[in-house]
């Protein structure tokens, strides 16, 4: 029986963010069911860095999360966190009540956002079609993230803090006994520790049952995405990341290829989600449609899961019901540019502290995140 203060389920970047915000208040110990963390989401996801989308909640904590992006702890990572993309959203349907309605909302959160013309547009990324394009918004500062460098800069972390992680590690059974302590019976040994945290992402309403609390209705939605390589003779490693006004798309450079997605949210239970062939054909021509690329043959394929509640946003907090359990939960395809933020707040909010200063700054408090909102 290994015991902790805090047992975190689940090692994907919400577990990793929480876990490392902790480990300096005692022993952690994160239990990842597959063989390596971040396998479902956090390792599928796109990554960028913008605060121009999302509900109030996410683009609270996205901004939140900005200096830390900027600026992480000496030895956090070898590399920058961000690196300049921009990202432009492209009117293709002639909606200009629409495109004028994201610009405001937009601009309210991120002042670089620039409304541009059908011209402007095609000037920044020449191989959209300019019969197509009726307007866009421009969006400077979103940013690539490093998401392999973030997410085991969070593991680091943890293990130098003499916390541990326990890969293939799958929960079998959760109890919690007379004292007060999480007895967590997994396929690799047991644990205890009086704080359990359930980080386990679309799985996250299983381990709820499990632990004897109620779901809070977590919805995984599939999403589908390709890498293909950019035109002959062209380098499209500077281009912006490309979205479609109205979700039908997004492409954006990567790691010399282009990625593309059709955007899709299918809704499903959790599992370890494949690209379905139809997502894929219908990402290839909506992005040849808009733009005068071809795309012959992806060279991968895959998808990932985006894990929702009713109201969209973000949940971190105990458990109304059941003592000892902490949600950090319902990620919803934010998770990653969000985690700073996340991990500050699921950590002091564990261990009975209030919300940081910096990020009450921002607007964020312990309701707007809390589980009982959805409970009841």
């Amino acid at each position: 029986m290994q015991q902790a203060d805090f047992i975190i389920i689940g090692a994907g970047i919400a577990g990793a963010s929480t876990g490392y915000w902790l480990a300096g208040h005692g022993r952690v110990l994160l239990l990842e069911r597959e063989s390596q963390p971040g396998y479902h989401s956090t390792g599928r996801s796109a990554a960028l860095y913008t605060a121009a989308y999302g509900t109030p909640q996410v683009r609270a904590l996205t901004l939140a999360s900005r200096a830390f992006f900027d600026h992480p702890p000496a030895g956090f990572a070898e590399h920058p966190l961000l690196s300049p993309r921009g990202e432009m959203t492209v009117d293709l349907n002639g909606d200009p009540e629409e495109l004028q309605r994201q610009y405001q909302s937009a601009k309210a959160c991120v002042p670089e956002v620039e409304l541009l013309s059908a011209e402007q547009a095609c000037a920044r990324l020449p191989v959209l079609r300019r019969d197509k394009v009726h307007g866009a918004l421009y969006d400077p500062s979103a940013s690539d993230i490093d998401t392999d460098a973030l997410h085991q800069g969070y593991l680091r972390g943890i293990r130098r803090q003499q916390g541990e992680v326990h890969s293939d590690c799958e929960v079998q059974q959760l109890r919690r006994d007379a004292d007060g302590l999480w007895q967590v019976q997994t396929s690799r040994g047991s644990f205890s520790a009086p704080v359990l945290i359930n980080a386990a992402g679309a799985w996250a309403d299983k381990i709820a049952e499990l632990a004897g609390a109620q779901p809070l209705g977590l919805q995984p939605k599939r999403r589908a995405a390709f890498i293909f390589a950019g035109p002959e003779g062209i380098d499209s490693q500077a281009w912006p990341m490309l979205v479609s006004l109205d979700e039908s798309f997004y492409m954006k450079p990567d790691a010399g290829m282009l990625l593309g997605s059709p955007a899709n949210a299918d809704p499903v239970e959790p599992h370890d989600v494949q690209a379905e062939e139809l997502d894929i054909a219908m990402g290839i021509y909506q992005i040849e449609e808009a733009t005068t690329l071809s795309i012959r043959r992806p060279t991968r394929t895959w998808a990932g899961l985006r894990s929702f509640v009713a109201d969209g946003d973000l949940v971190a907090g105990f458990d109304p019901q059941v003592p000892g359990l902490f949600w950090v939960a319902a990620q919803g395809g934010y998770g990653i540019q969000t985690s700073p933020a996340m991990g500050q707040a699921s950590a002091a909010l564990v261990r009975g502290e209030d919300l940081p200063e910096a990020l009450k700054g921002f607007g964020l408090n312990a309701a707007m995140l809390s589980p009982r909102r959805l409970q009841g």
